[in-house]
Protein backbone atom coordinates (compact mmCIF):
# COMPACT_ATOMS: atom_id res chain seq x y z
CA UNK A 1 0.00 0.00 0.00
CA UNK A 2 1.40 3.32 -1.16
CA UNK A 3 2.00 6.03 1.72
CA UNK A 4 2.92 9.53 1.75
CA UNK A 5 4.33 11.21 5.17
CA UNK A 6 5.97 14.48 6.63
CA UNK A 7 9.50 13.58 7.72
CA UNK A 8 13.14 14.92 8.80
CA UNK A 9 14.90 15.70 5.29
CA UNK A 10 17.74 14.16 7.03
CA UNK A 11 16.18 10.71 6.43
CA UNK A 12 15.51 11.17 2.82
CA UNK A 13 17.74 8.56 0.73
CA UNK A 14 20.61 10.87 -0.78
CA UNK A 15 20.06 8.59 -3.97
CA UNK A 16 16.64 9.46 -4.60
CA UNK A 17 17.63 12.96 -4.26
CA UNK A 18 20.10 12.93 -6.97
CA UNK A 19 17.65 11.95 -9.17
CA UNK A 20 16.38 14.97 -9.34
CA UNK A 21 19.15 17.29 -8.32
CA UNK A 22 22.50 15.95 -9.55
CA UNK A 23 24.56 18.61 -7.40
CA UNK A 24 25.02 16.73 -3.91
CA UNK A 25 26.39 19.79 -2.54
CA UNK A 26 23.78 21.68 -3.46
CA UNK A 27 21.24 19.33 -2.10
CA UNK A 28 22.95 18.73 1.28
CA UNK A 29 22.79 22.62 1.44
CA UNK A 30 19.05 22.59 1.17
CA UNK A 31 18.19 19.69 3.46
CA UNK A 32 18.53 22.31 6.54
CA UNK A 33 15.69 24.03 7.61
CA UNK A 34 13.50 22.04 5.20
CA UNK A 35 10.23 20.12 5.41
CA UNK A 36 10.82 16.58 4.48
CA UNK A 37 7.92 13.96 2.50
CA UNK A 38 8.55 10.63 1.15
CA UNK A 39 6.00 8.08 -0.78
CA UNK A 40 6.72 4.49 1.14
CA UNK A 41 5.62 1.86 -0.84
CA UNK A 42 5.72 -1.46 1.14
CA UNK A 43 7.69 0.08 3.61
CA UNK A 44 10.42 1.55 1.09
CA UNK A 45 11.05 4.43 0.24
CA UNK A 46 9.83 4.88 -3.32
CA UNK A 47 9.45 8.76 -3.46
CA UNK A 48 10.76 11.97 -1.80
CA UNK A 49 10.14 15.99 -1.47
CA UNK A 50 12.11 19.11 -0.09
CA UNK A 51 10.35 22.21 0.74
CA UNK A 52 12.38 25.17 2.00
CA UNK A 53 9.63 27.94 3.86
CA UNK A 54 10.78 31.43 2.79
CA UNK A 55 10.74 34.10 4.97
CA UNK A 56 7.08 34.97 4.00
CA UNK A 57 4.48 32.67 3.69
CA UNK A 58 5.76 31.01 0.49
CA UNK A 59 7.92 28.02 -0.06
CA UNK A 60 10.34 26.67 -2.55
CA UNK A 61 9.94 23.54 -3.63
CA UNK A 62 13.78 22.37 -3.75
CA UNK A 63 13.24 18.76 -4.94
CA UNK A 64 10.57 15.52 -5.57
CA UNK A 65 12.05 12.96 -7.33
CA UNK A 66 10.51 8.89 -7.54
CA UNK A 67 12.59 6.07 -7.54
CA UNK A 68 12.98 5.22 -11.71
CA UNK A 69 12.04 1.52 -10.91
CA UNK A 70 8.25 3.47 -10.04
CA UNK A 71 8.07 5.97 -11.66
CA UNK A 72 5.04 6.79 -14.31
CA UNK A 73 2.90 4.95 -11.76
CA UNK A 74 1.02 8.12 -10.38
CA UNK A 75 3.54 8.36 -7.48
CA UNK A 76 5.03 11.52 -7.86
CA UNK A 77 1.58 12.70 -8.35
CA UNK A 78 0.54 11.50 -5.39
CA UNK A 79 3.42 13.21 -3.38
CA UNK A 80 3.36 16.37 -5.14
CA UNK A 81 -0.74 17.06 -4.19
CA UNK A 82 0.17 15.68 -0.31
CA UNK A 83 2.87 18.18 -0.49
CA UNK A 84 0.74 20.72 -1.46
CA UNK A 85 -2.52 20.19 1.15
CA UNK A 86 0.69 19.45 3.90
CA UNK A 87 1.73 23.22 2.85
CA UNK A 88 -1.75 24.68 2.52
CA UNK A 89 -2.98 23.38 6.39
CA UNK A 90 0.48 24.72 7.79
CA UNK A 91 -0.79 28.41 6.77
CA UNK A 92 1.49 28.98 3.45
CA UNK A 93 0.02 30.78 0.18
CA UNK A 94 2.84 30.46 -2.13
CA UNK A 95 4.82 27.58 -3.64
CA UNK A 96 7.69 27.70 -6.13
CA UNK A 97 10.21 26.09 -7.97
CA UNK A 98 12.67 26.25 -10.66
CA UNK A 99 12.86 23.71 -13.49
CA UNK A 100 14.06 23.73 -16.89
CA UNK A 101 13.14 25.06 -20.22
CA UNK A 102 11.54 21.70 -21.24
CA UNK A 103 11.28 18.04 -20.48
CA UNK A 104 8.39 15.97 -18.14
CA UNK A 105 8.99 18.21 -15.36
CA UNK A 106 7.42 21.27 -16.58
CA UNK A 107 4.64 19.39 -17.59
CA UNK A 108 4.29 17.94 -14.66
CA UNK A 109 4.11 21.01 -12.36
CA UNK A 110 1.83 22.61 -14.96
CA UNK A 111 -0.80 19.79 -14.51
CA UNK A 112 -0.91 20.30 -10.80
CA UNK A 113 -1.50 23.96 -12.01
CA UNK A 114 1.97 26.10 -11.33
CA UNK A 115 2.12 28.80 -14.08
CA UNK A 116 5.82 30.41 -14.88
CA UNK A 117 6.46 33.54 -13.91
CA UNK A 118 9.88 33.83 -14.63
CA UNK A 119 13.06 33.01 -16.85
CA UNK A 120 16.57 32.20 -15.16
CA UNK A 121 18.73 32.81 -18.48
CA UNK A 122 22.17 30.66 -17.59
CA UNK A 123 21.24 28.86 -15.11
CA UNK A 124 22.19 25.15 -15.36
CA UNK A 125 25.50 26.35 -17.05
CA UNK A 126 26.46 28.59 -14.04
CA UNK A 127 25.05 26.43 -11.24
CA UNK A 128 26.20 23.07 -12.02
CA UNK A 129 29.44 21.52 -12.48
CA UNK A 130 28.62 18.96 -15.50
CA UNK A 131 26.08 20.23 -18.14
CA UNK A 132 22.21 18.79 -17.66
CA UNK A 133 21.10 16.56 -20.90
CA UNK A 134 18.14 15.51 -21.14
CA UNK A 135 16.84 13.86 -24.52
CA UNK A 136 20.07 15.13 -26.29
CA UNK A 137 19.32 18.24 -25.30
CA UNK A 138 21.58 20.67 -23.13
CA UNK A 139 19.18 22.22 -19.93
CA UNK A 140 20.63 25.86 -19.90
CA UNK A 141 18.29 28.12 -18.46
CA UNK A 142 15.72 27.77 -15.59
CA UNK A 143 11.99 28.70 -15.41
CA UNK A 144 10.36 29.84 -12.00
CA UNK A 145 7.03 28.33 -11.53
CA UNK A 146 4.62 29.80 -8.88
CA UNK A 147 1.61 28.14 -7.55
CA UNK A 148 -0.85 29.87 -5.30
CA UNK A 149 -1.99 27.42 -2.72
Amino acid sequence: MLRFIPCSPAELPMTLLLEADPNEQAVSAYLKDSYGFSAILQEQTVGVCVVKPDALSGAELMNIAVDPAHQAKGIGHGLLAFVIEQLRAKGFTRLELGTGTFGYQLTFYQRHGFRVVEVVKDHFVEHYPEPIFEDGIQHQDQLILSLDL
